[in-house]
């Protein structure tokens, strides 16, 4: 009704066109509320207050040009205004059934929109260094991100999912050491592992993969290795130093090709199993982009280049700075080190410059809580290349912390002590993952209860909800069973019939799928889809456990197992656009 209410609202702006009371060139949006206070109707909107000013004319005095023209429909009753200005809409008490219809003939497309058609949309999300396998941190940021590009898919926009590979900079380049000197350990090398490098034991499974397919080749003496390294952080030296230095010294011994081959082993090995990993997630990409294509292609210089034609960036002690501090950020920024080598930073602006040049009209950035200073600076960096800061939204993901029996689970990536999404997924489901991880805010943090998740209990939303669904499909085994007949046009002739405080509850309630979707939407915030089907599951529970739906009166079986259809389709609809499966039976 939201919607159809809309239509009637630009339909009579337009005939106020047409007629010249007002001109052609006026530019609005219609908003659409519920009323609180049903003295005030159901529906109330505000569009004749925000054209006032650009039309010349008095709110009031706007409003009631636009009641005058507005076309009649079935199901207003009446059209009122109030205060300075609001249009009032009452609608009648039959439009409440209006809606089932609407579900059977829309299926599984019930719900979508064409409001953002014509409108590419980048959305980027994950995007985790490949130097590990993705942990439970990363998995939120998966879930949410794919779920934020299902729903704007839903509404109409052209989304374009993708993943961007920082498969260049400092963190590769510890991996890669982290690989090489596991490798020496499986030729006979006695080493004092690094405090700083990657110790998970999937560092392990890549050097043996290296060391199988190359045998000794690669082989240095510790002895040879360590003759210039400085002293690491358990000898009182600088972790950070020290690390560098052994990288230093690979690449030294190793040289290119066999540096190269170190690299891409470990990151084409990790990468694989990232991708792998997504997919079983039920989350897809639809590019890859690569952080060392940003060097090959050249973008990267071209940014650079665009900051200092615009001014941006100055020279200090041999290194090239971008003068973020001139757009708000707390201090410049190094673009290019005193040693020539460009910063993440310079690759990021870079990329951004590329999003923006691929013409997407907004670009959405999932990052983690912790990036949340970077945002200023990225935004600056695009100011200065001329472009517009405000087609990017970076939107934050907190960390998700797992508990289990009611004990907190530490966890560190460093050190390979952490819980992998993919032994998440194990334990819980992918059901029961992607749906918990999108029950908050996604700036919220979010404590994740591994028993409720796997728990078959009311207090289990996941559940509650797939429950519901499983129940509708139980009442049409049941109608088969007892070979009761069911027809549908005849529900549909008798839905007036559905008078039950109950059934009206749950008809409403299915009456906000559609207005719900577009806020999730538009809002970025799939936790409020996953809020409507809690509520939605909950009308239904209480409807069931209230009535009988096979009864023998046919018209009202007819009716309410019709309504039960309805139900079920708008459930399966939303936990798609979750990643969440709709069982028939639980």
């Amino acid at each position: 009704m939201k919607s159809q209410i809309n239509t009637l609202i630009i339909q009579a702006i337009e005939a106020l066109q047409s007629n010249g009371t007002l001109t052609t060139d006026l530019i609005y949006s219609v908003q659409i509320d519920r009323t609180r206070d049903k003295s005030h109707g159901d529906f109330a909107c505000n569009v004749a207050m925000a054209l006032a000013k650009a039309a010349g004319k008095k709110p009031r005095e706007l409003a009631e040009q636009i009641v005058a023209a507005l076309p009649k429909h079935e199901f207003v009753t009446k059209v009122e205004i109030a205060g300075p200005g609001f249009i009032n809409f009452f609608i009648a008490p039959e439009a409440i059934y209006a809606v089932i219809p609407q579900i059977l003939r829309g299926g599984d497309q019930f719900g979508r929109s064409q409001h953002g058609a014509g409108k590419r949309v980048q959305v980027e999300f994950v995007s985790a260094n490949p130097t590990g396998p993705l942990h439970v941190g990363h998995g939120r940021g998966a879930a949410y991100g794919a779920t934020v590009a299902d729903l704007l898919t839903a509404i109409g926009y052209d989304v374009h999912r993708e993943y961007y590979v920082n498969d260049a900079g400092r963190q590769m380049d510890i991996l890669a050491a982290s690989v090489w000197l596991r490798y020496l350990e499986l030729c006979g090398e006695t080493i004092p592992f690094p405090s700083n490098a990657y110790k998970g034991d999937y560092v392990w499974d890549i050097a043996a993969t290296l060391h199988r397919e190359n045998a000794e080749a690669m082989r240095r003496s510790w002895e040879e290795v360590s003759k210039t390294l400085p002293p690491d952080e358990p000898q009182g030296g600088d972790k950070e130093d020290y690390i560098d230095a052994v990288i230093a010294r690979a690449k030294e011994l190793l040289r290119d090709d066999q540096y190269r081959l170190v690299f891409d082993i470990g990151l084409n090995t990790i990468l694989d199993d990232i991708r792998d990993d997504l997919q079983h997630f039920g989350v897809t990409y639809d590019q890859w982009y690569s952080e060392r294509s940003l060097t090959d292609s050249g973008a990267v210089m071209r940014g650079l280049e665009r900051l200092q034609k615009s001014g941006y960036t100055y020279e200090k002690e041999g290194a090239i700075w971008f003068k973020s501090t001139e757009f708000g950020d707390e201090k410049d920024r190094v673009l290019v080190r005193d040693n020539g080598q460009t910063t993440y930073f310079a690759s990021d602006v870079a990329y951004h410059m590329d999003k923006l040049e691929r013409g997407f009209t907004r670009v959405i950035d999932i990052w983690g809580a912790d990036h949340h200073g970077y945002v200023p600076r990225v935004k600056a960096a695009l100011k200065a290349l001329g472009d517009d800061p405000g087609k990017l939204d970076v939107l934050l993901v907190q960390f998700a912390i797992l508990y289990r029996g009611g004990e907190k689970m530490q966890m560190s990536t460093r050190s390979g002590e952490f819980i992998t999404l993919r032994q998440l997924r194990k334990d819980v489901g992918n059901d029961a993952a992607r749906f918990f991880y999108v029950m908050r805010k996604s700036e919220q943090h979010l404590d994740f209860d591994l028993d409720l998740a796997k728990s078959q209990s009311n207090d289990n939303p996941m559940y509650y909800i797939q429950y519901a669904h499983a129940r509708i499909c139980s009442v049409l085994r049941q109608l088969d069973e007892k070979k009761l007949s069911f027809d549908q046009p005849a529900g549909l002739k008798y839905l007036a019939k559905l008078s039950e405080e109950h059934e009206l509850a749950l008809l409403t309630s299915l009456g906000r799928y559609q207005e719900l979707l577009h806020t999730a939407a538009i809002n970025h915030e799939p936790h409020q889809l996953v809020h409507y089907l809690r509520e939605l599951a909950n009308d239904y529970h209480t409807y069931y456990n209230a009535h009988q739906f096979l009864v023998d009166d046919a018209a009202l079986r007819n009716a309410r197992i019709t309504l039960n259809l309805a139900t079920r389709q708008v459930l399966a609809n939303g936990l798609k656009l979750l990643g969440v499966s709709a069982p028939e039976q639980m």
